[in-house]
């Protein structure tokens, strides 16, 4: 299992276009990931989760992965919420 602390910079946090974008990435590594902050939690993977977090621009998130690929994976999403989610 590895984690690491992130802010979230765009400016409408996860919602729809970004929360589906990043499911979609996230989907293609053989780990778990799990997103948590503000008292929510949410699967990396789970496009509904992500939205239901409510996790808005300036909140830090914990960014957890465990599995086979779990360094990379966590590279990435680290990566994507850092550039703003593509938006």
């Amino acid at each position: 299992m590895v984690s690491k602390n992130v802010k979230i910079v765009n400016e409408q946090g996860f919602h729809m276009r970004p929360a589906s974008v990043f499911a979609q990435e996230m989907a293609k590594f053989d780990s778990e990931i799990t997103i948590s902050g503000g008292g929510k939690q949410a699967n990396g993977k789970s496009v509904m989760t992500l939205i239901a977090g409510g996790f808005k621009c300036g909140t830090e998130v914990t960014v957890e992965c465990t599995g086979a690929e779990e360094e990379a994976q966590l590279a990435k999403a680290v990566e994507m919420i850092e550039a703003g989610l593509g938006d």
